[in-house]
């Protein structure tokens, strides 16, 4: 049953103080927390783990991850020798050949060591049809703000009184070669209340930032903007974007000068406009031109048509209580659906002809697993719509195939095994939770556990994202390849079953996604797999507020927890970094109403010295800037003071993640794991 604790006096904070980021008192603080955990955990078996881990991330045979922009292959890459990485690039032809050439384009250990920054590649936007300047996007350390910066792809090197920018969330799209749209934080006044941008501002070549001009602007109080430009069509149109909320939005048409037709669709629906399609998906339920479609149903029309007033749609989906649409886009004159079938991967492909349009599947995909499916060409102007395809499953690692128009799929690369699945078995199987909700889980390990299997447990639950069984080199090398079974968890507010499955954990009901987890744990009990005290679960970001939530409301269903990059303190989320951003996912705790719910999932406030805790560890990194490093400070110290046993790590930067190299990430990830081993009596890996 669900513990509701006494709760703390919300504003009582006394550790408060490390929130401070950069203070000396807090540094101090985490320094000794790093000693004190590495002295317990780092060990030899540490050592080997994390060095075996970082051997297999920086394989040179593994899969490298490919887009198209004109007319050539573009990659970034990582490895031993360049842990920072290397944006190169090469063809088509030469990328399937046995012996790749690639011409490298930036070098981002020798720029980290020439400019003594921490630079980290955070991506970069070139000009479609002028590939000869692009835009990258460097942070510092990882963190989500980024410096914008000029490059020149045949000189190689930056652009002298090219476009820069210094640190900001935010980014940019060419107008055209001499013009920006610039959508940043940069700039007094320019950040709305969530970190990001509340600006476009179109900025012309060689004048100051400061002087470009502001043609689309939205209030404070939302969540962002940006803006894309058309190019598909006789005349450009510029797209202006208004996030009013996580889940809201605004489309605009206009030009250079600005916006100037909103298009009138509700806030809360997902759209799509390429060419002259415009391809819709509500998340809740909507009455339109005398029809009412379902939440989650893809439907489509002429943007022209519906301009000019038109409310005449196409349905080209149609949502099951357990078939739902993941995503959807444009590539080639056909439209691609990603849909979930029972959490069977499934790709439609749609193409419109005067009256009807025809449906396809794409074959041989697995029936367990991960498949994403994505256009070649970055620049959707380009191309003649061929698709690439990644897919994995739990004990298949994943391969990378091109699929054009009219042919059959054909392998590109594949990644080599990262461990040893030999006796491993994946089944799919659901939990009961406290409202009687079937809950789906992935289960992967040794068919006979002997009922006391060694468990990894990990979820998500949040913000319509799914949470899939996939190739994990960290779980199968560290855990499975052990002898241990891992799990993956599918609990309400994730996306796996559409909008309504995130709609029935959302808010107020948020509480209900955590009772999913918990039941899983508990099934895993029931169905003679394991006990609970052998249950090792690990969650980060949202999934790192699961898993402090684990530790309060069902502290008897769990042996270790591991809580990662966290959010646990509901009282003071909105007002740490980006967490304004996400009230439309839990609720705002300044309004008393949405403070009676919120209060009872705000780990921080629930933990309780009267009760008795699993041992935890939580980690986080000093460079996140979008979830703060005090939320995972804060419980360490809270659960420290009432004596429990809970562990304390921040490397120096990540950003919101686990590091800002393959060597980093594997550190984070075997510290981890090799304090849940030992938490749960399997140290010894029997």
């Amino acid at each position: 049953m669900t513990i509701r604790p006494t709760l703390a006096a919300p504003d009582d904070d006394p550790f408060l103080w490390l929130e401070d980021v950069e203070g000396q008192k807090a540094q101090d603080w985490v320094e000794e927390q790093n000693a004190r955990t590495l002295a317990r955990f780092g060990d030899a078996s540490f050592a080997a783990d994390r060095d075996g881990l970082t051997a297999i991330f920086d394989r040179p045979d593994n899969l490298p991850y490919i887009t198209r922009r004109g007319g050539l292959i573009y990659n970034y890459w990582t490895d031993a020798d360049n842990p920072r990485g290397l944006w190169r690039r090469t063809t088509l032809d030469g990328f399937q050949s046995s012996e790749t050439t690639w011409d490298v384009l930036i070098d981002i250990d020798a720029l980290a060591k020439a400019e003594d920054e921490d630079w980290i590649w955070a991506g970069a936007v070139t000009f479609p049809g002028n590939h000869e300047r692009a835009i990258l996007r460097l942070s510092r350390g990882g963190g989500d703000a980024v410096v914008l910066r000029e490059f020149d792809l045949v000189a190689r090197g930056f652009v002298e009184d090219g476009f820069f920018l210094p640190e900001a969330k935010g980014g940019v799209e060419w107008l055209d070669a001499d013009t920006l749209l610039l959508s940043s934080a940069h700039g007094e006044g320019r950040a709305t209340d969530s970190g990001y941008a509340r600006t476009v501002r179109r900025w012309q070549r060689g004048t100051p930032v400061e002087d470009a001009a502001t043609i689309f602007e939205t209030e404070r109080s939302d969540l962002s903007v940006w803006a894309d430009v058309d190019r598909t069509q006789a005349e450009e149109t510029v797209w202006f974007i208004n996030r009013s909320g996580f889940f809201s939005f605004e489309l605009w048409i206009g030009d250079r000068e600005g916006r100037q037709t909103r298009l009138d669709l509700p806030e809360d629906i997902w759209p799509l406009v390429d060419g002259d399609w415009l391809t819709l998906m509500p998340r809740t339920e909507w009455t339109v031109g005398g029809r009412t479609f379902a939440a989650g149903t893809v439907v489509a029309t002429r943007l022209s048509s519906f301009v000019a007033g038109d409310r005449g749609f196409e349905v080209l989906f149609e949502p099951e209580e357990r078939k739902a649409v993941q995503g959807f886009f444009w590539s080639g004159g056909r439209l691609i659906l990603s849909i979930l079938d029972n959490l069977m991967p499934v790709f439609q492909v749609l193409t419109p002809s005067d009256d009807s349009w025809s449906h396809t599947v794409l074959p041989g995909l697995p029936k367990i697993g991960v498949v994403n499916v994505s256009r070649l060409d970055l620049e959707s102007t380009e191309g003649d719509g061929e698709l690439l395809v990644n897919a994995q499953d739990p004990i298949t690692p994943p391969s990378l195939s091109l699929i054009e128009p009219g042919k059959a799929p054909h392998l590109l690369r594949s990644a080599p095994k990262a461990f040893d699945a030999t006796g491993l078995a994946v089944s799919q199987h659901e939990a009961v939770s406290e409202d009687g909700t079937r809950i789906p889980y992935v289960q992967v390990g040794p068919a006979d556990t002997g009922g006391d299997a060694p468990i990894h447990l990990t979820g998500y639950g949040g913000f319509q994202i799914s949470q899939l069984p996939h190739y994990n080199s960290a779980v199968g090398k560290l855990w499975l390849e052990r002898g241990g079974t891992g799990v993956v968890a599918q609990i309400r507010r994730g996306g796996e079953f559409g909008p309504t499955w995130h709609e029935a954990g959302r808010r107020e009901r948020k509480q209900l996604s955590h009772d999913d987890f918990a039941a899983v744990a508990a099934d895993l009990v029931r169905r003679g797999v394991t006990r609970p005290q052998r249950i090792a679960a690990e969650g980060g970001s949202n999934g790192g507020l699961l898993i402090a939530n684990m530790l309060t409301r069902y502290p008897d269903r769990f042996g270790a927890l591991f809580c990662t990059i966290p959010l646990v303190d509901m009282r003071r989320y909105t007002k740490l970094l980006a967490g304004a951003s996400w009230v439309d996912e839990y609720g705002d705790p300044e309004k008393p109403e949405d403070w009676e719910f919120l209060q009872h999932i705000s780990a921080y406030h629930t933990a309780d010295a009267d009760r008795s805790y699993p041992p935890i560890l939580l980690a986080t990194t000093r460079r996140d800037d979008r979830v703060h490093p005090g939320h995972a400070r804060k419980m360490a110290a809270k659960l420290q003071a009432m004596g429990c046993e809970a562990w304390f790590y921040e490397p120096a930067a990540g950003g919101h993640g686990y590091g800002k190299d393959n060597a980093e990430r594997a550190a984070f990830t075997a510290l981890g794991f090799r304090f849940l081993r030992e938490a749960i009596g399997w140290n010894d890996g029997s």
